[in-house]
């Protein structure tokens, strides 16, 4: 590796058996390639993904621990000052199989939170719901969050075989699944309305410049947000993700043609051999025309083309659960086959009187919200 892997700074001090050390990492290529070996690796915890929240106002933390000079955990964070209270936020980590590493981030993440005055601190680590690493949350003397911080129940595309997101996944070597296997096993509704989007002359076009092409999707996000009432990522938001990923090619923009008018947009992000499809926005001036079911077609294809293992299509409504909401997308996602992995509940670790609180607050919010 490019980078020297033994130089970071002194490590946090803790008394503990075992040859962990505690860093605040200073090397992007380590930590990413660590990211990028392990068996979950979101881009929200990318080294990226830090200079995205910095861009917009929220210092990014980064712990790294290593065992005998190798790295065995990262964790990426940032402070979130919200109304219901000032905490420290953890998207998807953190990210570590080893039980000492989770514990000694843990611990450095409730210090941080108390000294820059965070009520509490949330982690929603992208584990299964069965990971026996979840009892050290309890131990740490977490609690279940009033409210998720990101997608629990996400639905997602194999595009190998063995699925290595599987549990039960073997040791042969990887499969790559074919366009026509993929085609034939989605429900039969989609693979018409994939059709009929063709014949109607939809077209579909990666962005070539994504920065450019943003105004299109933003235009049609504030569309989609005023029709369905969600609280949206802000502006400065997208542009910092989009700008951030854009030079290391790991953001496509999809955007949806008809009749000379952009339609449908997405906005996938590329990490570790994973296509994630994390934005969408669409127009109801042609509502009756299927282009995002073409448009995400193609953003399939292609992860495809680049040899991608998994086709994150991200949250869906909990089986059988009509009263949620992600239970308008479920359809949509579903449609194009696959299968739900079910994530751990986001926890909080209270740090001050003041998260009880927000728990108050949230809970409410939680009942009219629908979840």
């Amino acid at each position: 590796m490019e980078e020297d892997m033994t130089a970071a700074t002194s490590p946090v001090e803790y008394a503990l058996s075992m040859p962990l050390s505690l860093f605040h990492a200073e090397h992007p290529g380590a930590w990413d390639a660590f990211l990028a070996s392990q068996r979950f690796r979101p881009f929200l915890q990318s080294w990226t993904m830090g200079e995205v929240y910095r861009d917009v106002g929220q210092e990014p933390f980064r712990l790294e621990v290593r065992e005998n000079g190798d790295i065995v955990g990262v964790c990426l964070a940032h402070v979130v000052n919200a109304r219901r209270g000032r905490h420290l936020s953890i998207p998807y980590g953190p990210v570590t199989h080893h039980p000492e590493a989770l514990r000694l981030m843990i611990e450095e993440l409730k210090r941080i939170g108390r000294e820059l005055g965070c009520a509490f601190v949330r982690l929603s680590p992208f584990l299964p719901a069965t990971s026996p690493l979840l009892p050290i949350l309890k131990e740490s003397k977490g609690k279940s969050s009033p409210l998720h911080l990101l997608a629990e129940h996400i639905w997602y595309l194999p595009l190998q075989y063995p699925d290595c997101w599987d549990d039960f996944a073997s040791n042969a070597p990887p499969e790559r699944r074919v366009e026509d296997e993929i085609f034939a096993k989605m429900r039969s509704t989609a693979r018409n309305l994939i059709r009929r989007a063709e014949r109607d002359g939809v077209t579909i076009t990666r962005s070539a410049s994504p920065i450019d092409d943003l105004p299109h999707f933003l235009r049609l996000h504030d569309e989609t947000r005023r029709r369905h009432h969600f609280v949206p990522y802000t502006n400065a938001f997208f542009r910092a993700q989009v700008s951030q990923f854009s030079p290391k090619k790991e953001v496509s923009i999809y955007l949806a043609h008809y009749q000379g008018e952009v339609i449908s947009a997405s906005i996938h992000m590329h990490f570790g051999g994973e296509t994630s499809y994390h934005h969408g926005a669409s127009t109801q001036k042609f509502k009756n025309i299927p282009s995002s079911y073409l448009l995400q077609w193609k953003a399939v294809t292609d992860a495809l083309e680049r040899g991608d293992h998994v086709y994150n299509f991200w949250g869906v409504s909990p089986e059988g659960v009509r009263r949620h909401p992600f239970a308008g997308v479920r359809t949509f996602k579903t449609a194009f086959g696959g299968r739900i992995l079910e994530l751990a509940h986001c926890t909080d670790l209270p740090l001050s009187a003041k998260y009880y609180v927000t728990r108050s607050i949230e809970t409410a919010r939680k009942w009219r919200r629908g979840f």
